[in-house]
C-alpha cells in the first residue's frame, strides 16, 4: 500500500496539478512535511523525518531518510506501512541511528545502520518511552515517559471497574485538549552497552508530581546531557494543581549521574526558564529565559550560564526582540538563536569577543523565512548552520546557511514535484498607517495570475495568541495561498500584541484587547480596500483563537465594512472564558486579574465581544471543537446561539473530536471546504 501511496505522489498528483495548476485543500495534504533534521557527529551524514499523509486513511506516516553530503546521495531508510519512526537520533560513534518505534506494540527505541538495513528493537521499557537521547560517551541513554503519580478512580473506589467519573481537588484537572489522568512524564536514565536489551531506568525525579517535558507541547528538546555525560539538565515546573495554573515558573535543573544529587539553576528568576543547550565544552549553559511570572508572552532572553561560577549573564540585554532556540558554534567562539524580527523568524548569533567596534549580536539570515531547528556544521567553505526553512508559500525543508554570509542552499526537495505544477501567489509586505501613527507590517497575499484591472473579494486574517507573529509560516489549515489560490485577496497585519516589533508592541494589547490592536485591524482592511482591485463591497474577516475573538468582536464594531465572518475557537465571552479555561495565568495577565476583583469599568465589561451583539448584522461561520480546553466549547456555543436568535444567515461546524486545532487529515479538508464554500456563498457574486 506504501508502495502505492508514494507512486500517486510522485504521479498522481502531478498529474492532477497539471492540469488545475492552483492549490487545493487535498494538494495540501499530497506533500510531505519534512521535520526534525539531525547531523552526525562528524557532521558527515544528516537523518530527518518527512511524514505522507492518505487522506483515504485519515492518518498519516513518518519515514526516514538520510543524505551523504560525500556523495549527495539522499537514501529513504524506513518503509513500514503500519508504524511511523520518528525522533532519529545519531549514536554519538556515527554507526547507528536510534529512533522511536511502536512496531513491537508500544513505543521503543530501535537501531539501524545509517542504510536502513539491521533494524533492531533495543530497548524494553514497560509502557514505552516518549522521547530519548544517548548520553556523549555513548555509556547511557535518558528517556521520559509517563508513570502514575495519584491513585485513578477504581484505585479509591475498588469494585467500580466500570465507573467513568473522575475527581478532582485543585485546577489544571484538564490542560489543552486532555483531561489529567494521574500520570506524569519523568526523566530516566540508564546503562546502554551495544548489542544488549536497555531495560528500565532510574527515575531521577522520583515520587514528585511534576511534569519534564512540560506538558502537553514540550519535548525532548527540554532534557539535555553534559558533553562528560555525567549530568542532566531538565526543564520543570515544580508546581502543580492550582499554583501550577496560575504561575509560569518553570526552572533548569540539573541532576547528577553520581550521587544522585539536583540543583535548582534559576530558582531566582519566577518565569519560563526553557530549551537549555550546554557549550562543547561543559562549562557553560545557555538558555531561554521570561522574566515575569504568569506572562507568557514575555520577552524571551538569551541567557548564559557559567557553571563554575554560577554567573548569569543576559546576551541579549538591550535586544527588543525575542531570542530562543540557541545553538553553539563548533569552535564556541558563538551561539547561533532564531528571533521573532519583523515578520519573520530570522537567524541571529552573538559573538563573545567581537572586534573592536562591532556589536556582538549580528543578523545572519535574510529574507521572507521562518527558521527553526539550527544545528552548526562545517564543511570545505567554512562553518554553516543545518536548518528547516518555510515560508507561506511552501512547508519545511532543511537547508545549508553560510554562517557568515547567510546565503541559503536547499538540502531536501520533497515537494518540488508539485510545485512545478503549482501556480503560487505574491506576497508582499505593505506599511500600513495605524490610528495613533505607527508604521504596521502587513502581507498582502496576491491570488495567481493576479490581475489589477479585475476587483477580488478581500479577506482581513485576523491573528490568534494573542502574541504570536503573523509571519511565514505553512499552515495545513489557515493557508494564505490557498485562500488566494481560490480567487480572494488577503491582508494579515502585524497588530498591536504581537512579537517581532520591540516590545512595547508586543505589550499594547494585554488589559487592552478591544482597543488599539482592534483599531489595528480595522486600518489594515480600510488601506487596502483604496487599492481599485479590492471590492469593498465583498469584504470579509476570518481568524482563529485570539483571531476568534478578534472577529466576534468586528461582528459588533465593523460599521458596515464587512458582508462576512468566520470565527475559529474564538474566546466570546471574556468572564465565563476566565472561569472555564484552565492556564489562569493567561487571563490573569491579559485581563489584569480574576473578573470578581475587578473595578469598572474594565477589560471584561469593555472589550468582551458578547457586550456588542445588539449590533449584529452580518452572516458569521462558527466553528469550535469539544476537546479545546483552552478557549471551551461553549463559547462558539454562545456566539452561534446569539447569531441565530438574531436571525442573521449563519453555520456551526463542530468536531467532537479536536482540540484547539484541527489536526485530523480528514478533519481538516472538511474544515476548508466549509470555510471556502461559506465564504463563496457570502462574497463571491
Amino acid at each position: 500500500m506504501l508502495k502505492r501511496f508514494l507512486l500517486l505522489l510522485s504521479i498522481g498528483p502531478s498529474l492532477a496539478l497539471a492540469q488545475s495548476g492552483t492549490l487545493s485543500e487535498e494538494t495540501l495534504w499530497k506533500m510531505g512535511m519534512v521535520s526534525d533534521p539531525r547531523l552526525s557527529a562528524d557532521g558527515s551524514k544528516l537523518v530527518y523525518s518527512v511524514r505522507f499523509t492518505d487522506l483515504k486513511l485519515n492518518k498519516g506516516q513518518n519515514e526516514l531518510y538520510v543524505l551523504d553530503f560525500k556523495t549527495n546521495l539522499t537514501n529513504k531508510v524506513t518503509n513500514t506501512p503500519t508504524v511511523s519512526e520518528s525522533q532519529a537520533r545519531w549514536r554519538p560513534d556515527g554507526k547507528k541511528i536510534g529512533y522511536l518505534s511502536a512496531e513491537s506494540g508500544t513505543m521503543q527505541l530501535w537501531e539501524m545502520n545509517p542504510d536502513g538495513n539491521d533494524k533492531k528493537r533495543v530497548s524494553d521499557i514497560e509502557g514505552g518511552i516518549d522521547g530519548f537521547e544517548y548520553s556523549p560517551a555513548q555509556t547511557h541513554i535518558l528517556y521520559y515517559k509517563a508513570i502514575r503519580l495519584d491513585p485513578s478512580t477504581q484505585d479509591l473506589f475498588p469494585g467500580l471497574d466500570q465507573a467513568t467519573g473522575k475527581i478532582y481537588d485543585a485546577l489544571m484537572y484538564r490542560h489543552w485538549n486532555a483531561w489529567h489522568d494521574g500520570t506524569y512524564q519523568h526523566v530516566f536514565f540508564t546503562p546502554y552497552k551495544d548489542g544488549d536489551m536497555v531495560k528500565a531506568g532510574k527515575d531521577i525525579m522520583e515520587g514528585e508530581k511534576f511534569d519534564s517535558p512540560l506538558k502537553p507541547h514540550g519535548g525532548i528538546d527540554q532534557i539535555t546531557w553534559s558533553p562528560d555525560g555525567k549530568s542532566i539538565v531538565y526543564v520543570c515546573k515544580k508546581l502543580n494543581g492550582t499554583a501550577s495554573a496560575t504561575s509560569t515558573n518553570s526552572d533548569l535543573y540539573w541532576y547528577q549521574i553520581s550521587d544522585g544529587t539536583t540543583k535548582n539553576l534559576t530558582e531566582e528568576n519566577k518565569g519560563y526558564d526553557t530549551d537549555p543547550h550546554f557549550s562543547r565544552d561543559g562549562s557553560k549553559l545557555v538558555y531561554s529565559s521570561m522574566e515575569r511570572d504568569g506572562y507568557e508572552a514575555d520577552r524571551n532572553r538569551l541567557m548564559l550560564l557559567d557553571l563554575a561560577t554560577m554567573k548569569k549573564t543576559e546576551l541579549t540585554a538591550g535586544f527588543d526582540y525575542n531570542a530562543y532556540g540557541a545553538e553553539w558554534s563548533l569552535n564556541g567562539k558563538e551561539v547561533f538563536f532564531k528571533v521573532d524580527y519583523k515578520g519573520c523568524v530570522q537567524v541571529f548569533s552573538y559573538v563573545f569577543n567581537p572586534k573592536k567596534g562591532v556589536a556582538p549580536i549580528r543578523q545572519v539570515t535574510m529574507g521572507r523565512n521562518n527558521y527553526s531547528n539550527l544545528q552548526a556544521s562545517k564543511d570545505s567553505k567554512g562553518e554553516v548552520i543545518y536548518a528547516l526553512r518555510q515560508s507561506m508559500d511552501r512547508p519545511n525543508e532543511v537547508y545549508r546557511i553560510d554562517a557568515k554570509t547567510g546565503q541559503i542552499t536547499p538540502i531536501s526537495t520533497i515537494n518540488d514535484a508539485i510545485y512545478d505544477r503549482v501556480k503560487i501567489g505574491r506576497v508582499e509586505s505593505r506599511e500600513v498607517k495605524t490610528t495613533d501613527g505607527k508604521n504596521m507590517l502587513a502581507w498582502v497575499i496576491y491570488p495567481p495570475d493576479f490581475d489589477p484591472n479585475k476587483k477580488y473579494p478581500t479577506l482581513l486574517y485576523c491573528q490568534g495568541g494573542p502574541q504570536s507573529m503573523v509571519g511565514q509560516s505553512f499552515s495545513l489549515r489557515w493557508n494564505f495561498q490557498l485562500m488566494a489560490a481560490k480567487g480572494y485577496i488577503v491582508i494579515a497585519p502585524n497588530r498591536r500584541g504581537l512579537p517581532g516589533f520591540g516590545q512595547a508592541w508586543n505589550e499594547q494589547i494585554s488589559g487592552d484587547w478591544g482597543g488599539q490592536a482592534m483599531q489595528d485591524m480595522l486600518s489594515a482592511i480600510d488601506d487596502i480596500a483604496k487599492e481599485t482591485y479590492v471590492d469593498k463591497d465583498r469584504l470579509g474577516a476570518v481568524g482563529a483563537s485570539f483571531g476568534g475573538y478578534t472577529v466576534y468582536w468586528l461582528m459588533g464594531n465593523h460599521n458596515k465594512r464587512f458582508k462576512s465572518f468566520i470565527a475559529h475557537c474564538g474566546v466570546f465571552n471574556l468572564e465565563a472564558m476566565y472561569g472555564a479555561t484552565e492556564e489562569i495565568f493567561f487571563s490573569d495577565f491579559e485581563m489584569k486579574g480574576p473578573y470578581w476583583n475587578m473595578k469598572e469599568p474594565n477589560a471584561y465589561t469593555k472589550f468582551s465581544p458578547h457586550k456588542f451583539i445588539q449590533n449584529w448584522d452580518t452572516p458569521i461561520l462558527v466553528i469550535h471543537n469539544d476537546k479545546d480546553f483552552r478557549v471551551p466549547l461553549t463559547e462558539g456555543l454562545q456566539a452561534f446561539s446569539a447569531a441565530q436568535l438574531k436571525g442573521l444567515k449563519s453555520r456551526f461546524l463542530y468536531f467532537p473530536d479536536e482540540g484547539h486545532w484541527v489536526v485530523k487529515p480528514q478533519n481538516s479538508v472538511l474544515w476548508n471546504r466549509v470555510f471556502f464554500d461559506w465564504l463563496d456563498k457570502t462574497l463571491k457574486k
